[in-house]
């Protein structure tokens, strides 16, 4: 399991890799809900997500005959486009399996980072055990999205940043989807700022997390749109770790989410994907 020290390693290794990126207050939204919301702007980031980080992360920690074979991920996007990229400005050999729902503008900007795209399955778990298998015939380091201990300390860099730029957040409530963001950000949080609350957020269509942890039979659904968080089982370091440093949970219906994209292109004048509203 990780711990701060290796989440303190990881901010190291992706300075001027990766942006530290803005936790700014939304007035308009702590106006509207009573309380001060600051919200941490991931979305500026080159490839639009989080997931640079833990990518990043990973591929920085390979070994010389490792990066001389390449490397090969699963992703529904963000992941897909963060391990693109990472490798290409690396020199790496980057193959990426994407199940066929995946959005065409995320496919393509995959293929623009330089990756050999691979369509491949109708849910996460088919395209996750076709990666596994092009990895073992074809000698790739496999990049998993979120079951790493590397990819959680990369993701939880943003829990160091928040709490460096903003010492006197008391709340923390993250999307979760296979669990590598809330697990390295709660760990970061609860390192330096043991009484903070970590609260986890899924879409009800997709409660693999929220079942796994609190022993709930919420039923899963076919599509959302939050299909970057539409995972079918948690990771199991992400499990340990939620289970241990998440506070609450919530589910949310699609027409919330639909609301919070309006609401922050309103107020935010910021477009959002349905998994980060």
């Amino acid at each position: 399991m990780i711990g701060l020290p290796d989440i303190e390693a990881a901010a190291e290794r992706l300075a001027g890799q990766v942006l530290a990126t803005p936790c700014l207050e939304s007035r308009t939204l702590s106006q509207i809900t009573g309380a001060q919301v600051f919200l941490k702007f991931e979305n500026l980031q080159y490839t639009a997500s989080f997931k640079e980080r833990g990518a990043c992360n990973k591929l920085a920690q390979l070994t010389p005959q490792e990066r001389k074979r390449g490397v090969i991920a699963m992703s529904a996007g963000n992941h897909a486009q963060g391990v693109a990229y990472h490798a290409q400005r690396l020199g790496l050999r980057a193959v990426i399996v994407m199940p066929r729902f995946t959005p065409g503008v995320k496919v393509e900007r995959t293929r623009g980072f330089g990756a050999e795209v691979v369509l491949h399955g109708d849910t996460l778990e088919e395209a996750r055990a076709h990666a596994r298998a092009l990895a073992a015939e074809q000698g790739l380091t496999f990049v998993h999205p979120y079951d790493d201990d590397t990819i959680i300390a990369g993701q939880g860099t943003i829990g160091l940043e928040m709490l460096r730029a903003q010492p006197d957040l008391d709340v923390l409530a993250i999307a979760v989807g296979g669990g590598g963001l809330i697990g390295g950000v709660a760990v970061a949080a609860k390192a330096l700022k043991p009484d903070i609350e970590v609260i986890g957020v899924q879409t009800r269509r997709f409660p693999a997390m929220v079942n796994a942890v609190t022993g709930s039979h919420w039923p899963q659904g076919t599509n959302t749109i939050a299909e970057g968080i539409a995972v079918g089982s948690p990771g199991e370091h992400n499990l340990a770790l939620a289970r241990r440093y998440v506070d609450d949970w919530l589910l949310v219906d699609e027409a919330d989410i639909e609301q919070a994209i309006v609401m922050l292109l309103e107020i935010e004048k910021t477009l959002v994907e349905g998994a980060g509203a």
